[in-house]
């Protein structure tokens, strides 16, 4: 990602953290659930000042992109129904399609090595699909990692053993400042002050629930969160909810910031704080305690083996979540020419994701 990428290169040139532990830090990100770039950003400051520099470098990577999805959801809510502004919208949806197609074929060619994998996929896709919903995720996110456990422990216990005959740079890098990891950082009590306490606390534990079954990309996240929000609860549309991703799309942060936009729409200012707190806190506790016992966690074969199953059926998860943004697309030709254009800018030019969303848009206009 290219986050991780502008990361690694800032923390090497400035020579702030050993190589080895920057590795380690993006190895725990990859394995614990939440955003992977975020997760990257809180293990770091973690490493670098404790539980205060978690905090500091988390609240950098996520707060100004809030306040830029938060600034658009209220102009979307406000003017979104102006016809010029569904046309730009229009042209978003199938741009989607693309980038989630894109994502899926990217984690593909590392996570797919055989029969097994390409079995683990396709079941997941198809479960996804065929029944949908938070707890399919879940059981997909367990049985993958079981069936993972099953299938390829011998083989991750013999590159382990491999890895810990060759000759390594031990790194004695531990996180400066202060390291009482169970120090509680009190949320701020903002949702006293609105009318609806219930639905603003109701936002932050749906959010936090799902936020701990997400695994390797943000775009996993699509056909849990259409289900839940749209299907489930009923608080947006499948219109407002696919804007609401390209709205995130347009934003230099993670696609999850999606949480704000329905946050707002359901409970206003407050809303989209707790539900954005929701989706990145549960994922941030877990890297900081991840980071505080690293070594343990990368040597084990459990995890190791376990991730080798999880890993397709994410790859599977992306597929469906291709099918659900599809099936919001406008029935129209402009929507095929979009998605080719926008996959092949992806995946043979490698324009940025920030780029294609709002050149689509464009083409909305004059193509719809």
């Amino acid at each position: 990602m290219p986050l991780i990428a502008v990361i690694q290169n800032y923390l090497k040139k400035n020579n702030l953290l050993e190589e080895q532990d920057i590795l380690d830090t993006i190895f725990l990100a990859s394995i614990l659930p939440g955003p992977m770039a975020f997760n990257v950003v809180v293990g770091v400051g973690y490493r670098l000042r404790g539980l205060k520099g978690a905090l500091v470098c988390g609240l950098g990577a996520i707060l100004p992109t809030f306040v830029l999805v938060l600034g658009l959801s209220v102009a979307y809510f406000q003017w979104g129904q102006i016809p010029v502004v569904d046309r730009l919208f229009m042209g978003f949806t199938p741009a989607m399609i693309a980038i989630v197609i894109s994502a899926a074929w990217s984690m593909a060619r590392k996570a797919i090595k055989g029969v097994s994998e390409i079995i683990i996929c396709l079941a997941a896709c198809a479960i996804l699909l065929g029944i949908g919903g938070f707890y399919s995720t879940l059981i997909i996110v367990l049985v993958s990692g079981l069936v993972g456990w099953l299938l390829f422990s011998n083989t991750t216990i013999k590159q382990l053993h491999k890895q810990n005959t060759q000759p390594s740079v031990l790194s004695n890098s531990k996180p400066q400042g202060s390291n009482k990891l169970l120090s509680v950082l009190p949320l701020p009590a903002l949702w006293l002050l609105t009318v609806q306490p219930s639905l603003v606390v109701e936002l932050f534990t749906t959010f936090a629930a799902m936020s701990v079954t997400l695994f390797g990309s943000g775009y996993v996240f699509i056909p849990i969160i259409q289900d839940i929000v749209v299907n489930g609860q009923g608080w947006v549309t499948n219109k407002e909810f696919i804007d609401g991703l390209a709205i995130s799309q347009i934003t230099p942060g993670p696609i999850l910031v999606t949480s704000a936009f329905i946050g707002y729409k359901v409970a206003g200012f407050l809303g989209a704080f707790s539900a954005t707190v929701g989706m990145f806190l549960p994922p941030a506790l877990l890297m900081v305690v991840g980071t505080y016992f690293l070594d343990s966690i990368k040597k084990s074969p459990v995890v190791q083996a376990a991730l080798c199953g999880v890993r397709p059926a994410v790859v599977g998860m992306l597929i469906a979540a291709a099918f659900v943004v599809g099936s919001t697309a406008p029935q129209h030709w402009a929507s095929g020419v979009i998605v080719v254009a926008a996959l092949i800018a992806i995946i043979r030019f490698r324009v940025e994701v920030a780029l294609i969303i709002p050149i689509a848009g464009l083409a909305g206009l004059a193509l719809y």
